[in-house]
């Protein structure tokens, strides 16, 4: 059974910080392409929805997952954080046997 993934209020928070600083409103892309050192890398951007996109919804903030990517990031948490090596959207993703490194790239 794939089960969307979550979004933490921090990375809401931090998509509302970013759209009032562009002054427009555009949605967190999560997307999972191939390629990367692992075998998978996820693609982080701002976008408009897709027909197709399941939407979640938080404080006034949308993130965006196509239906190709939704079964690899099923239970999937979407979150931010700032630590060492910066500040960046990250994914918390109970699917991946492996990851890099960076956590941008990831097997199954």
């Amino acid at each position: 059974m794939t089960l969307p993934p979550r979004v933490t209020e921090r990375a809401f928070a931090r998509l509302a910080e970013i759209n009032q600083a562009a002054g427009e409103a555009k949605g967190l892309r999560v997307a999972v392409e191939g390629g990367g050192c692992s075998g998978f890398q996820y693609d982080i951007r701002l976008d408009d929805p897709a027909p197709d996109d399941l939407v979640l919804e938080g404080e006034g903030q949308k993130v965006l997952v196509d239906p190709v990517s939704l079964p690899f990031l099923s239970n999937a948490v979407i979150d931010f954080a700032e630590d060492l090596i910066g500040a960046r959207f990250v994914v918390d993703n109970p699917n991946a046997t492996s990851s890099c490194g960076c956590g941008t790239s990831f097997s199954i």
